[in-house]
């Protein structure tokens, strides 16, 4: 059977330059799967994917290098679930290191955030050096409930970045998306509902295709890649004259009314995410994904029932707004044991620079399972969620956030515990690649160590 699997990942693509075939022995190995940790456990890697992983022993080859974790834990690399990462370095609103929103410009649901990704970003790095291998990330709404397209990326020392890009469509239904609308939730609803009627119409005129003329073979998968490429944008696909969205935002609505693109909807209150509920029975076909959800646990059966997953923040336990009064931690705890898939994000909690506080969440709601009244989830279940419950919610995880045969080989080789903020990620690989565990944050951390107080400034030395 591994001799199976290791000749089907051969034939696969080429591997990333520089990924490396070798083997972790000898650690807890944590699947990222759900599943409790495994003493003495193994994970092996060629080309960029993931062989095999768990409790298992199998003669490697030659080429193999081995790693000896003894003593150590090692996991996937974690998937942050909703960020802002790579779109701003500085907070504050410095010119030119924010491309979050387009405050001024005529797109919304057309944007695309992918060109604006830099890899180069202080907080990328940072964030890889605490193990985020993988990121959602979203726009912010400017002037509509509806951001732009968000992408997945990877936290590598390269600049490729993009692990897909246009990957979900993102929109605010909830207090956002009514200041957004106007300065109401039913005008928020009425908006959604126009746009996509502007999308229904739109696409019954016109069909994608390829920019040769040729239709595609494979079009009902493939999502709408740029203007260039479909009819849809063309002057030949009449439209009403009451519309509001540029021809542009109409047509990037098109795959998410088809069901080819997931919709990410933020909303925090009860009553809003029953009104989202409702428009998934009203418009079958939308992927739905619910971000936020801080009152999810009072409609929790309801939501399990309607399938939708939920992309939750994780221990907010004060009502920082209206539309959170019954927070608690726990929320995800109690969706969890009502049958929701839920998974953990960051949504305006510093979204763009601190996403490894996702392990220490996590870790909490391990912990809320030893607080009276309060509920919490396994362990196993708390690193799913940071890991390969993400990546299913927003349809790759067959492809991320697991130590599975044929994933990409993002692995992380913790101190000790992962779910515990006394650990520490000490090497990091993506794609197979070793990451540098080198920042501008280390790099001051070496300089001033041990600078000697003379060669301080003057205010300093007292």
């Amino acid at each position: 059977m591994i001799r199976r699997v290791i000749a089907t990942l051969l034939l696969a693509a080429a591997a990333p330059a520089g990924a490396q075939t070798f083997a972790i022995v000898n650690g807890t190995v944590a699947l990222g799967d759900g599943s409790a940790p495994i003493p003495n456990g193994m994970v092996v890697v060629r080309d960029g994917r993931v062989v095999a992983a768990g409790d298992i022993r199998m003669k490697l080859p030659p080429d193999t290098q081995v790693i000896d974790a003894t003593g150590k834990w090692v996991t996937p690399g974690i998937v942050a679930g909703f960020s802002r990462l790579g779109l701003t370095d500085v907070s504050g609103g410095a010119e030119g290191a924010n491309d979050e929103s387009a405050e001024k410009g005529p797109f919304n649901a057309a944007i695309d955030i992918a060109p604006a990704i830099n890899p180069n970003y202080q907080p990328v790095g940072v964030n890889r050096n605490e193990g985020v291998t993988r990121a959602v990330v979203a726009p912010q709404t400017a002037h509509s409930i509806f951001a732009g397209q968000g992408a997945v990326i990877d936290t590598g020392a390269d600049m490729e970045p993009i692990t897909k890009a246009r990957a979900f469509q993102f929109v605010e239904l909830g207090q956002t998306g009514a200041e957004d609308a106007g300065g109401s939730r039913p005008s928020a609803y009425v908006l959604f509902h126009d746009a996509l009627r502007e999308a229904a119409e739109l696409s019954r005129y016109a069909s994608p295709v390829r920019s040769s003329g040729e239709t595609a073979p494979d079009e009902r998968e493939r999502p709408i890649a740029n203007p260039n490429e479909s009819r849809l944008y063309s002057r030949g696909a009449e439209r009403s004259r009451d519309v509001l969205l540029t021809r542009f935002d109409a047509a990037a609505l098109v795959p998410v009314l088809q069901g080819r693109q997931p919709l990410l909807v933020h909303v925090e209150r009860a009553s809003d995410i029953l009104n989202v509920l409702n428009l998934k029975r009203e418009f079958p076909s939308l992927k739905i994904v619910i971000v936020g959800a801080s009152e999810g646990w009072l409609v929790a059966n309801r939501i399990a029932a309607s399938g939708i997953p939920v992309i939750a923040s994780a221990v907010n336990d004060l009502p920082a707004s209206f539309e959170e009064i019954a927070a608690t931690q726990s929320n995800v705890g109690r969706m969890r044991a009502a049958g929701v898939n839920v998974s953990i994000g960051m949504i305006n909690d510093d979204d763009a620079h601190k996403l490894f506080y996702e392990r220490q969440y996590a870790g909490n709601l391990v912990a809320l399972g030893k607080v009276p009244g309060a509920t919490g989830v396994s362990w196993g279940e708390a690193l799913a969620m940071i890991t390969s419950r993400p990546a299913e919610a927003i349809g790759l995880g067959g492809q991320i956030g697991r130590l599975a045969p044929g994933q990409h080989a993002d692995v992380v080789i913790w101190s000790g515990d992962p779910l515990q903020v006394t650990s520490a990620a000490e090497q990091v690989f993506i794609d197979g690649v070793r990451q540098p565990m080198e920042t501008h944050q280390t790099r001051l951390l070496e300089r001033y160590r041990d600078l000697n107080r003379r060669d301080l400034p003057e205010a300093y030395r007292h």
